[in-house]
């Protein structure tokens, strides 16, 4: 949903000045402006700018086209400039306090938020991410650099380049690159300025079983918003399940309208590129039944994850389920 867009349409005509439409969302949408409050006003891209500053000066390099999936804390005032800003809410998610004693593994950690603030309670973390773009799930006939773009997409104004800049690095670099610039070049640089001892192991979701992590167990394993970006989510599922002896947690956008019927909502578009990486919305009936099967005892929405993804504005408000063995 972008930012108070429906009610907008239908009350607020093109001729409305900006701040009588702000002031209109603010009353048909007061959630999404008690978390909008709390969000700097100035633009992503110059928080950015203000963190490749500070980066370069504290010695880190040039870290203008690395992209910040999560904003992490890393300390002397350096804050990535996350698309998603978890540290509000991740009380929501019911994790201990201390964690000392627990395994977890983190898969799709993305720049790492979650991991490393499951190792700062104590945790034992490994964190899993695809070895290289070409394990993201794609239909037959896209290529990596079609991935790359529908990234390139959803990534649009968080870069300290201006357009013109992006669209010249764009042209010139591989799909190697941007693994770099999106996935792996951000976590690395975050466990390296926090000294962090998380345990970084590449595989998809699909293959862990196949990994020396397929004979391991955990206490907890996190999924985050991880599911929707695979065309085989229960094949995930069934991948990681094996590996949690506690509890499984993950956090997405569950469909309403089905009742109390089991079903997964396709999203992905008719046309080839047309699914922004995006492909299954299971409700949470489907999740229920489907983690049963897998042996968990009890599964329930413990929480709710809201806030407001950045650049843009759009406000987001996700059901956190847990799965216990």
């Amino acid at each position: 949903m972008r930012f108070a867009t429906p009610v907008l349409e239908r009350i607020a005509p093109a001729r409305v000045t900006r701040g009588v439409k702000h002031r209109v969302a603010a009353v048909a949408y007061p959630k999404v402006y008690s978390v909008r409050a709390r969000i700097p006003r100035y633009s992503l891209s110059e928080q950015a700018k203000v963190f490749n500053r500070l980066a370069e000066e504290r010695g880190l390099g040039d870290l203008r086209l690395l992209y910040w999936y999560h904003t992490v804390d890393l300390g002397g005032g350096l804050i990535t400039p996350g698309t998603l800003d978890y540290r509000a809410s991740f009380d929501e998610f019911h994790f201990p306090d201390d964690m000392s004693g627990m395994t977890v593994l983190d898969v799709g950690s993305a720049t790492g938020f979650f991991a490393f603030e499951f190792e700062k309670r104590g945790a034992e973390v490994v964190s899993v991410e695809v070895p290289s773009l070409d394990e993201v799930d794609r239909l037959p006939g896209e290529d990596v650099m079609q991935t790359v773009k529908k990234i390139a997409v959803m990534t649009a104004g968080q870069s300290a380049y201006t357009n013109d800049e992006f669209d010249a690095v764009f042209r010139r670099a591989s799909a190697a690159d941007f693994y770099h610039y999106y996935l792996d070049g951000p976590f690395k640089l975050c466990h390296q300025v926090l000294g962090s001892g998380v345990e970084r192991r590449y595989s998809s979701i699909y293959d862990i079983p196949e990994t020396d992590l397929g004979s391991r167990s955990f206490d907890l394993v996190f999924l985050g918003d991880l599911l929707l970006h695979l065309m085989h989510p229960f094949k995930a599922l069934t991948a990681v399940a094996p590996l949690c002896r506690g509890k499984l947690v993950l956090s997405q956008y569950l469909p309403a309208g089905f009742g109390s019927r089991p079903a997964a909502l396709y999203v992905g578009g008719d046309t080839l590129g047309d699914d922004h990486a995006t492909w299954w919305f299971p409700n949470q009936a489907c999740f229920e039944q489907i983690l049963r099967k897998l042996g968990f005892r009890d599964v329930e929405i413990v929480g709710r994850n809201a806030g407001v993804a950045r650049p843009g504005g759009s406000y987001y408000d996700r059901p956190i389920l847990h799965a216990v063995r």
